[in-house]
């Protein structure tokens, strides 16, 4: 489901830009960015998954110890009628608790780290969701820093971006939930409430009934969810309105 995962959480990204102040082109796209990019950052806890292997070796490291850090929690927090399973893919990073901490700590370091790191995060987040998705990402990623800079000049530019970091820890912690929610509606479902035990089970997989659920890389996805979220990440773009409104009245006359 990456590209899935990264469109929708382009979609939450444009959705949330405007509560946090952004509702310019450049501020949404690079709050849809980081969403976007952390939308897939969950599935670091596979190590197939098209965000573990995006950077190689860095990203299948940063992979491998996710994957041993949620097998071990699960070992120690599991109820009584959890599944006995490893505890590795869906488990510690595709929960609310963890898209809440990481947030935070981007948050943390973005703001020790000034406008340079919350660049690096922006770049690291469009890398992601480039991964995904193709291309056109980088080209609307360069695209938006040259528009920033252009209207503010590179040192007004840095300063603004510094300014953003607790926006940034909200846009990646909405980023990770979004792909939780995206998962909770697949076959398996997904735990994010943990640890809040339920039915016996701390790692209780939400989900709704079986016939609104599909599966991954099935048709559902593929020919509907697809198709209908890159629709609405195009007209959830400041100014896309009008733009469509321009263009139905140049090929429809009076429509």
């Amino acid at each position: 489901m990456g590209r899935t995962h990264a469109l929708t959480g382009w979609c939450a990204g444009m959705g949330i830009a405007p509560l946090l102040g952004h509702g310019d082109v450049a501020g949404a796209v690079l709050i849809g960015l980081v969403t976007a990019g952390f939308a897939l950052l969950p599935d670091f806890d596979h190590r197939s998954s098209t965000a573990s292997r995006f950077l190689g070796p860095l990203t299948g490291a940063l992979s491998f110890v996710l994957r041993k850090s949620s097998r071990y929690v699960y070992a120690v927090t599991k109820g009584p009628r959890d599944e006995p399973v490893t505890g590795e893919h869906r488990h510690l990073s595709h929960t609310v608790l963890f898209a809440a901490l990481l947030g935070y700590f981007v948050a943390g370091v973005t703001e020790l780290g000034g406008g340079w790191a919350v660049f690096g995060v922006a770049v690291f987040s469009a890398l992601l969701a480039e991964a995904a998705l193709g291309d056109w990402v980088g080209l609307v990623a360069g695209a938006a820093i040259l528009l920033w800079l252009y209207q503010n000049g590179l040192d007004a530019a840095v300063n603004q971006f510094g300014a953003l970091s607790g926006e940034l820890g909200v846009a990646v912690a909405v980023g990770c939930v979004v792909h939780d929610l995206g998962d909770s509606i697949t076959m398996s479902g997904c735990p994010f409430l943990f640890p809040l035990p339920i039915a016996g089970e701390t790692w209780y997989e939400l989900r709704p009934p079986r016939w609104l659920r599909f599966r991954t890389g099935g048709p559902v996805e593929n020919l509907l969810l697809f198709p209908v979220f890159t629709v609405v990440g195009v007209l959830l773009v400041p100014g896309a309105w009008p733009l469509v409104g321009t263009v139905v009245d140049a090929v429809v006359p009076g429509a």
